[in-house]
């Protein structure tokens, strides 16, 4: 996907306009990217279900932003692309073995690892941990909703509904969705100074 975006880049001549261009592709992938993230976030609080096409969004936004800022010049705004690449396969291996013990979805492993992509490798403890941090609180709301049962009238199979009924589960796209949010502006992608540079030629 990533050589496919170069190309189509190359295609419409990119590198030969305005350096705003490439501000406007970058931030429309990153708002992109994490308003996925929130779609599937919502879609988990609702029913406990994330549809793959968050995390398709993900990917191909990461991808045109990356092959953007790479003709752009403007080094600085990602890490080289195999911390990006790391950072993904050691997301998927430790959500795929959490998935294999039920203890986390197919699709939270899918999505935590497309955001996992985007962060690289120096990003992906404060992803970590600010998801870790979410999904811990919603790990103890899921205890309270189960014991005290205090929504009278849950939308029907929503997540509430589900541990209020004795059902033990959690919308980990919440914390995946938190965690990128977090991560995101830490790592700077929502930082006005190193997004300037971009305007420089």
């Amino acid at each position: 996907a990533f050589f496919v975006a170069v190309i189509l880049l190359y295609c419409l001549d990119f590198e030969r306009r305005s350096p705003m261009l490439f501000l406007i592709i970058f931030l429309a992938c990153v708002f992109a990217a994490l308003g996925a993230g929130v779609l599937g976030a919502w879609s988990d609080f609702q029913g406990l279900k994330i549809s793959n096409i968050y995390t398709v969004v993900v990917l191909i936004t990461f991808c045109v932003a990356y092959a953007s800022i790479w003709l752009s010049g403007a080094d600085h705004v990602f890490f080289p692309i195999l911390s990006h690449l790391l950072a993904a396969v050691i997301v998927f291996g430790v959500t795929a073995v959490m998935f294999s013990f039920g203890a986390l979805g197919a699709a939270d492993s899918k999505l935590g690892t497309a955001f996992a992509l985007w962060v690289g490798i120096p990003g992906l403890p404060i992803f970590l941990f600010w998801m870790a941090l979410m999904g811990g609180v919603l790990g103890v709301a899921a205890l309270v909703f189960k014991k005290l049962k205090p929504i009278t009238a849950p939308k029907e199979n929503s997540w509430i509904a589900q541990v209020q009924g004795g059902q033990s589960k959690v919308p980990y796209g919440i914390a995946i969705a938190f965690g990128g949010i977090v991560s995101f502006a830490i790592v700077g992608y929502l930082n006005v100074n190193n997004l300037s540079l971009l305007l420089m030629p």
